[in-house]
């Protein structure tokens, strides 16, 4: 695990000034730290948040909030492999996608854990304040 947290590093301050910024119209954050500077996004944007992840190992990311009212949830997560891993077991990539609804203030949050471990700190987090404008 800590090779996962250690890739994770040398791409934090890159996201964290995405983050401040208005968003474009497809927004895919990767390799994020554990909290993100608020998102702007306009009702209507649509945007992909793609995390790090290996399901072999029984961890898996799931939603503490979803963000809604203000984010939509616009199907479930999809978790792909890249095609040059070539190995079974590798880690790849899970994916939700977005659709930013009503104006306001929102909570976009993920833990990484193994479900079954009742108790147990998630071995990563992520929250992310999202403001959604007219």
């Amino acid at each position: 695990m800590s090779l996962l947290r250690r890739a994770f590093v040398p791409t934090a301050a890159l996201l964290l000034s995405a983050c401040a910024q208005q968003a474009p119209s497809t927004l895919t954050l990767e390799n994020h730290p554990s909290h993100c500077q608020p998102l702007r996004l306009s009702a209507g944007q649509e945007f992909n948040l793609r995390l790090p992840s290996n399901p072999t190992t029984g961890f898996r990311w799931t939603l503490r909030a979803d963000g809604a009212p203000q984010l939509k949830l616009l199907g479930p997560e999809v978790y792909t492999v890249p095609e040059e891993a070539g190995l079974v077991g590798s880690a790849g990539v899970s994916t939700w996608r977005f659709r930013a609804v009503a104006p306001g203030e929102a909570l976009l949050a993920l833990d990484y854990a193994r479900p079954w471990e009742i108790g147990v700190a998630p071995a990563q987090s992520l929250n992310c304040r999202i403001r959604v404008d007219q």
